[in-house]
């Protein structure tokens, strides 16, 4: 609502810009004719000029934007420009000369000898206004434009360029109504105006300069998505008994080896109506499907799965997925997966669909870069799953991993109520391989640790130095589930960046497998690394992503196995060293 009440606001406020003078006169000298017949149809036609010129700018950025990730810097480098021309009045005189020109050219025509214009001239004379507003439209719209180029063309943008231009069409009626003396109200008012112009624009580019470095992804999943450790051991107390803390692992292989089915009387009465389906608008992009609304979806059976491409939990829980998208795709169901980064880089549309063609999903996929659908269902959990029946209803809902035969057997219900034949009884027997193999069924395994220090824990390396280099000792003794650097670093808001060869990360830990979330340098060169295991080489228990000897490299940025263990009772000291500068860290997760 605030971004609406500013866009309204900025559209009044052009009016009170050096480059509107010009047109004043023009308007002023139609105050005397009917307002229906001549002020009412020229301000329909200025508002006709910002809605084709809008929807054009908005539809073809957004496509741009979200083409690839020179797109997004293709929508900062405008945001600038128009930023600028906030701030320097002259250059938006330059730039939008082209549409000036064409203004006064078709105003030229359409004026000359119509006193008292009929009602099409006047049309026209208002998409002549339009275009001659443009000087101080443009930069202003322009934030708003290239503001749905990198978020996606939405109802939100929609509304906030409905509110602009209802701003300046209040602005030009009281010009139209009152007449000289707006003109002259506008004069004695022209520096503040300015002066507020370019405040604006000097917010604008402060603005650019966080979004191209990413901290408004920062900023946006700290406040709009929990951390996925404490999260997940909230699921564990509310969902596993007392005296069995922490189990959801065990819970999650026990559902792999194919648990006793409960029958079908024994899930009916765990389906409840929680509701419609939410919008899927939210979605700045689709992969694997146009987009899908959940009207469309009506008559189907919906599994809507957020999830998130560098998350282990929904690594483990994809391969049910998977299976139940093809075992009941002809009797009905739809699986949709709804990606709700957590980190800045699974915002990368490039990255989520590389790495989703590595995993196999073949089943429409939703980007939710802004969170919308997130906040439309209130979800709070990766992975989350949720069941909605073929009237559109949600009847049952499921957070975290394990209780997969459970969950399956929803579906079946759900497909026989909307009407399916010989649903099938059985339940699949899924293994994952590599990341997504299910957990190794320990207790008191090691906790999800984040190194940024919007969330970090634990880290034993003395005071971290944030967003600058730093060097870093490596501790001397290191207890359960403590961590430290060694080399210079510099620590940011959600990952530790390496600024020199020979870096380390140690961790003390607990656990069958050890995963760490890790990116290459800024222009995609690999980086090389080695990993010990209390001090030798892992040999059997080396991950996917290592050689039996400790080595690998980073070649993208995704969630890496590095430690799979045979035997996995105690704890190990592990460590990774960093042959090149330049990799990010993010995360340490465990199994």
């Amino acid at each position: 609502m605030i971004l609406i009440i500013l866009a309204y606001l900025g559209g009044v406020l052009t009016i009170a810009s050096p480059c509107i003078l010009p047109v004043l006169p023009f308007v002023f000298a139609r105050s005397d004719q009917s307002f229906v017949r001549s002020g009412l149809p020229l301000l329909a036609g200025m508002a006709l000029t910002f809605s084709l010129v809008a929807t054009l700018a908005a539809v073809g950025g957004g496509w741009v934007a979200s083409a690839n990730q020179y797109g997004r810097w293709l929508a900062l480098a405008l945001m600038a420009l128009f930023s600028v021309t906030l701030l320097m009045p002259h250059l938006a005189d330059r730039v939008m000369q082209p549409l000036v020109s064409a203004g006064n050219r078709m105003n030229d025509r359409l004026s000359s000898g119509n006193k008292q214009a009929p009602i099409g001239v006047s049309l026209l004379l208002g998409v002549a206004t339009g275009l001659l507003w443009a000087p101080c439209a443009g930069p202003i719209l322009g934030l708003l434009l290239t503001g749905a180029a990198l978020q996606g063309a939405s109802i939100g943008t929609t509304l906030l360029l409905l509110a602009y231009a209802a701003g300046a069409a209040t602005s030009l009626t009281l010009a139209l109504l009152i007449g000289g003396k707006v003109f002259s109200m506008m004069k004695r008012s022209l520096g503040a105006g300015e002066w507020i112009r370019r405040g604006i624009g000097g917010a604008m580019l402060v603005g650019v300069v966080a979004i191209a470095f990413g901290l408004d992804t920062g900023v946006l999943a700290q406040i709009s998505t929990a951390s996925t450790g404490g999260i997940e051991q909230k699921l564990l107390d509310r969902f596993t008994p007392s005296d069995n803390h922490g189990a959801a692992p065990a819970l999650a292989q026990t559902s792999a080896a194919g648990a006793t089915p409960q029958t079908v009387a024994d899930i009916s009465p765990m389906l409840t109506d929680d509701g419609p389906m939410p919008s899927l608008d939210g979605a700045v992009q689709w992969l694997n499907s146009p987009p899908l609304t959940a009207a469309q979806l009506r008559g189907k059976v919906v599994v809507v799965d957020f999830w998130t491409y560098s998350c282990i939990n929904c690594l483990r829980a994809l391969p049910y997925v998977k299976a139940w998208a093809a075992k009941y795709h002809d009797q009905g169901l739809v699986v949709i997966g709804v990606h709700a980064p957590e980190f800045a880089f699974e915002r990368d549309i490039n990255n989520v669909t590389r790495q989703a063609n590595k995993l196999g999903v073949t089943y429409p996929i939703a980007i939710d870069n802004n969170y919308r659908i997130w906040r439309a269902f209130n979800n709070q959990y990766w992975p989350a799953h949720y069941f909605i029946d073929a009237k559109g209803e949600i009847r049952y809902e499921h957070f975290g991993e394990g209780e997969y035969a459970q969950s399956e057997q929803v579906i079946q219900q759900l497909l026989r109520e909307a009407g399916a034949r010989n649903v099938t009884t059985a339940i699949s027997q899924v293994q994952g391989q590599g990341v997504e193999q299910a957990a190794g069924g320990l207790q008191d395994v090691s906790p999800e640790t984040y190194l940024g220090y919007m969330r970090a824990e634990n880290f034993a390396s003395g005071q971290a130095v944030n967003d600058a280099p730093a060097d870093y000792s490596l501790p001397g003794t290191l207890s359960l589930n403590d961590w430290g650097l060694g080399g210079r670093w510099t620590v940011g808001p959600e990952s530790v960046t390496l600024n020199g060869d020979g870096g380390h990360i140690v961790y003390r830990f607990h656990g069958r497998d050890l995963h760490l979330v890790l990116g290459p340098t800024k222009d995609g060169k690999p980086v090389r690394f080695h990993v010990t295991l209390d001090g030798k080489a892992p040999a059997g228990a080396h991950g996917t992503d290592v050689s039996p000897e400790g080595d690998g490299a980073v070649t993208e940025q995704r969630l890496y196995q590095l430690i799979r263990q045979q035997n996995s009772t105690g704890e190990h000291t592990f460590d990774i060293e960093f042959l090149d500068a330049g990799v990010s860290a993010y995360a340490f997760t465990f199994g």
